[in-house]
């Protein structure tokens, strides 16, 4: 393999068939030893086996059957030697579900390195795609 741009856009699209499978190693397995991963809600997750041994339980449980749709890299970039950013777009169905609800999409921001004769997930972001007039509701609500 060779650390293309093409390269890089593979990985969120095994990470989903990983996710939808409901196998928590190999969603995370372009990740590198010491990846960290940051859920939508600052959630830190330092390491493979720590991400795995969080993952696998909501898999079995509250997440089981949900799949990632609609996937899209929307940025790829192999930013210098041996690294690359990657934006990834997708939304998330749960059990018995068509259609994400507006509230279940998602941005990642990747940084990869290329190490292994591979590129492994360094850093993976995942954030909610939430409209300003939603945020703002939602403040509101809070407020309240």
């Amino acid at each position: 393999m060779e650390p293309t741009v093409e390269a890089l856009s593979a990985v969120p699209a095994r990470m989903i068939e990983g996710w939808n499978r409901g196998d928590a190693a190999a969603f995370v397995a372009d990740f590198a030893q010491d990846a960290e991963l940051v859920d939508f809600d600052g959630t830190v997750h330092k390491g493979r086996d720590t991400v795995i041994a969080s993952q696998q339980p909501v898999f079995d449980t509250v997440l089981k059957g949900s799949r990632l749709v609609r996937s899209e890299v929307s940025f790829a970039r192999v930013v210098g030697p041996g690294w690359g950013v990657v934006h990834h777009r997708f939304g998330m169905v749960m059990a018995g579900e068509k259609e994400p609800l507006p509230s279940r999409y998602f941005l990642q921001l990747f940084a990869l390195v290329w190490q292994n004769d591979r590129w492994e997930v360094a850093t993976l972001l995942n954030s909610r795609l939430v409209s300003l007039d939603a945020a703002m509701a939602l403040d509101g609500q809070a407020a309240g």
